[in-house]
């Protein structure tokens, strides 16, 4: 493969404008391999400074923000064209920026297009509604544009998450300024130039690279900036929060999560098996909604996690590029010695290490961020493996005796982003799905998205949600109007007719 196929120049986009950061450089690693990428340069406060300027600008401009909904949908249609057009590079270059298998950086592509599209489409089709009078007037509402919002994107998924922060703010009208996460900037870099090339107005869209002390602080704090949505860990989301408080601006927070998965004493045990696995050791575990917790109901337990196990320790781990891969290397070699430390952690607290624990053997993988695929039982729910989130393939294992403590076991976290159930009893997986305290319950299946179905957490998992046509009312300011329907002088003031 061509160098220049995956070389991403080191430029930023400021307002529509490529040019290069003048800050320190960050190296970009390739994981599977530990060799680097290349560098990029990164931005500074006073070019967020120039970003919302030159985006203020742009939103104000008549020529868009005067468009009609339908108008601006065009926009979004030929941004999708674009990824489509580009789809192979740019999941290419995530395989190599992330570690995520060939085969899951080309759905998360194609999810990005299908981002576009949705939102396009709800541009075609929204409307506005009046509301019911209550008096001799006429009310409706508008949905207008915030301005210049911030969009701080996780290293995970990349090209999705980008998509799933700057299309609905765009269809709502407002000008984005994207901050990649510092290990993982390629993906949104090369994004930015296809939608540049689709025809965006320039100033509507400025990427910028570089460290969340310095970039993603000056976005948050940034005067100019009406709104931030930040997709992370809950410590950087609190601290958003408490930035964003002192503005009284709005926020949306995606965030951690140490999701609870179920199987209950009737389920499809094959089902379950693969569901469990793939829910937690897809994506090398890497995402915020993995299935880390697992409860499996007394009667099956020791069965089921011997099939588990079996299964897990059959899993291909291996470079992105692999075909036969289901495991991938870890982003990076501190964040693959950060799940390691977890595992040596549930050592000391007395789990038993089922299968995993360890980097492979295999030498051909040796210089890569590499883990196995883990399995950890014996530990009580209050163990700090089972309450933190670890972010890799580390799985802890839990027995429950009786759906009150299932779910006590399974609502004693600080967090509440997903959870799972597998059953073939749909009463009991819907009262679960009721009692179970998240925002995103999936039963019999796990980790599957819709862009037209909201997604958000509860508790520390976060504030606020994404996708669904509530996902462009997030990036909207509403406005109520009311028209007097009276020919009459108001009878408070006193004023006689003429």
């Amino acid at each position: 493969m061509s160098p220049e196929y995956i070389r991403v120049p080191d430029e930023m986009l400021v307002g529509g404008k490529w040019r290069q950061a003048d800050g320190p450089t960050t190296q970009v690693l390739n994981p599977a391999t530990g060799q680097v990428l290349q560098t990029v340069s990164q931005s500074s406060a006073d070019d967020v400074d120039e970003a919302v300027a030159r985006g203020a600008e742009a939103a104000n401009d008549p020529a868009w923000r005067d468009l009609l909904p339908h108008q601006r949908a065009r926009y979004l249609h030929a941004i999708a064209d674009a990824i489509d057009a580009g789809a192979e590079r740019l999941a290419t270059l995530q395989t190599f920026n992330t570690g995520k298998t060939l085969h899951e950086t080309r759905g998360l592509v194609a999810s990005a297009a299908a981002t576009f599209r949705y939102f396009a489409a709800v541009l075609e089709t929204s409307d506005e509604a009046m509301t019911t009078s209550r008096g001799d007037y006429c009310t409706w509402v508008k949905h207008e544009a915030i301005g210049v919002v911030g969009a701080i994107a996780p290293w995970n998924s990349p090209v999705a998450s980008d998509a799933q922060k700057i299309a609905p703010a765009l269809a709502a009208g407002n000008a984005v300024i994207l901050k990649p996460a510092e290990w993982t900037p390629l993906v949104s870099l090369a994004l930015a130039r296809l939608i540049m090339d689709a025809g965006l107005p320039a100033g509507l869209l400025s990427v910028l690279p570089g460290r969340g002390s310095v970039v993603g602080d000056a976005i948050v704090r940034h005067p100019g900036v009406g709104k931030v949505s930040f997709t992370g860990g809950t410590s950087t989301g609190r601290g958003i929060a408490h930035l964003a408080a002192e503005k009284l601006m709005p926020v949306s927070l995606e965030l951690g999560g140490k999701s609870p998965t179920v199987v209950l004493e009737d389920a499809d045990i094959d089902q379950a098996v693969a569901g469990v696995m793939y829910g937690i050791f897809s994506s090398s575990g890497q995402s915020c909604i993995a299935g880390s917790r697992l409860f499996v109901a007394e009667s099956i337990y020791d069965d089921f996690l011997d099939r588990l196990v079996e299964c897990t320790r059959a899993l291909p781990v291996g470079d992105g590029f692999d075909s036969a891969s289901r495991v991938g290397p870890l982003v990076h070699p501190k964040h693959r010695d950060g799940v390691a430390a977890y595992v040596d952690l549930a050592r000391e607290e007395g789990g038993r290490i089922r299968c995993g624990g360890s980097a492979p053997d295999d030498p051909e993988l040796a210089d890569g961020s590499y883990y196995l695929p883990t399995i950890i039982d014996g530990l009580p729910n209050d163990a700090r493996v089972c309450q933190e989130e670890i972010f890799g393939p580390v799985l802890v294992v839990l027995p429950f005796r009786d759906e009150d403590d299932l779910v006590a076991q399974a609502n004693d976290s600080v967090y509440g982003l997903a959870a799972g159930v597998w059953t073939r009893d749909y009463r009991r997986a819907l009262r679960l799905a009721d009692r179970i305290e998240a925002g995103n319950v999936w039963i019999n299946t796990y980790k599957v998205f819709s862009i037209s179905t909201p997604f958000g957490g509860v508790k520390e998992s976060g504030l606020g949600t994404e996708k669904g046509r509530e996902g462009i009312a997030a990036y909207s300011r509403v406005k109520s109007v009311y028209l007097g329907m009276s020919a009459e002088p108001n009878p408070w003031a006193g004023v006689p007719r003429a």
